[in-house]
């Protein structure tokens, strides 16, 4: 008697066995029909009653998992951020040494030591100019300041934002819905723009302007002459009280007549206020153009900012602070050097703009969206 298990487990065997038997054999027990184990009975043969698998052996279980894949930040992991964050820092250190090197040699030269003589960087302002910096000056700066990080910082989270979680929509057009952030965004550009447009006014009226406006091409030299001192760390002697340098008068310019005015342009660009419908002005002013530029504009804003705190509190801390946060100065550049005053006011101004990053949030700035239109969730 054959054994069914050899018939499995040998297709020769079970070929010859099927020719023996003849077709009928064939038709009762096809090639598909495979015996039950431990059946020795002729018959017809039943299945399997369990699927016949194959073990991967003791190997299997201790195979390693495949690692999951590191988290990116925009091309780079983590780890490769601080790599090159580490790497540019030290490059840009030893960037900064040769640089300075280079600009303190260059001034050792007889040519150069004439050009700060006769340039030092600064040039005497208009007969007229104010002295000082009042105290409605002050108060611009900090609202200015105060604004412009609120703005930066919804700018990124717009950047980021990829599916808003809170909508906001004007009571008069339920279907101009936009992004809670974008809302708030363009609200505090509105603010900007108020507070610019006063700054501006009182800046032409009170004669303030020729402070910041260059009022001689003097102002090139001398700015260029400032820009090496401030390199070769023997920075240029001022008093803020009574006239800026010639690079100080260029950045400030530069950020109040040409930086405000293309964020501004731009922005309004790609706000809902946008007349969309007027096809002739659309085509002549693409919103991809205003995209390219709306962004470096506010890094420029950043840049400007970082550069300026830090020279600020290193060329005279306390003095400097005096004179913007507090008003307080005098035509002797070493007279309030140690009045704590506009320090304590521009700490206090720090903690009123790091409280409004903190609680600029959906559950914060809904209600107050409320009042101007509709908000609703995703």
């Amino acid at each position: 008697m054959s054994s069914p298990i050899a018939a499995v487990s040998s297709p020769a065997a079970a070929d010859a066995a099927a020719d023996g038997a003849g077709a009928a054999a064939e038709e009762a027990a096809p090639a598909a029909d495979l015996p039950l184990i431990g059946t020795a009975t002729e018959g017809p043969r039943a299945p399997l009653s369990v699927p016949q698998t194959a073990w991967a052996g003791r190997a299997a279980s201790r195979r390693p998992q495949p690692k999951p894949e590191p988290q990116r930040i925009g091309p780079f992991t983590t780890t490769q951020w601080a790599g090159a964050v580490v790497v540019g820092g030290i490059g840009l250190l030893f960037a900064a040494g040769m640089a300075v090197l280079a600009v303190r040699f260059l001034l050792s030269l007889d040519g150069m030591r004439d050009f700060l003589a006769t340039y030092p960087g600064e040039y005497h302002l208009p007969a007229g100019a104010p002295v000082g910096i009042p105290a409605w000056l002050g108060w611009q700066h900090f609202f200015n300041v105060f604004l412009m990080v609120l703005i930066i910082r919804s700018g990124l989270t717009i950047r980021r934002e990829k599916r808003p979680s809170v909508f906001w929509a004007p009571k008069n057009n339920p279907k101009g819905k936009t992004s809670l952030t974008i809302w708030f965004h363009q609200a505090l550009d509105i603010l900007w723009l108020i507070n610019g447009a006063v700054f501006i006014v009182l800046l032409f009226v009170t004669g303030q302007w020729m402070r910041i406006v260059p009022t001689s091409w003097e102002v090139v030299p001398n700015a260029l002459s400032a820009a090496l001192q401030y390199v070769s760390l023997d920075w240029p002697t001022e008093n803020g009280w009574v006239n800026y340098n010639a690079l100080q008068q260029l950045a400030y310019f530069s950020t109040v007549f040409i930086a405000a005015p293309l964020a501004a342009i731009t922005g309004f660009r790609m706000s809902g206020m946008w007349p969309k419908k007027n096809l002739k002005l659309s085509a002549a002013y693409p919103i991809e153009w205003a995209r390219k530029v709306h962004f470096p504009v506010m890094l420029f804003f950043v840049v400007f900012i970082v550069i300026h705190v830090v020279l600020v509190l290193a060329t005279g801390a306390l003095r400097n602070l005096n004179h913007m946060y507090a008003a307080q100065g005098s035509v002797d550049p070493t007279a309030y050097a140690d009045n704590w005053t506009g320090f304590w006011l521009f700490v206090v101004s720090l903690v009123v703009i790091a409280a409004a990053w903190v609680v600029a949030r959906p559950l914060v700035l809904a209600p107050i969206a409320r009042l101007f239109g509709t908000v609703s969730g995703r």
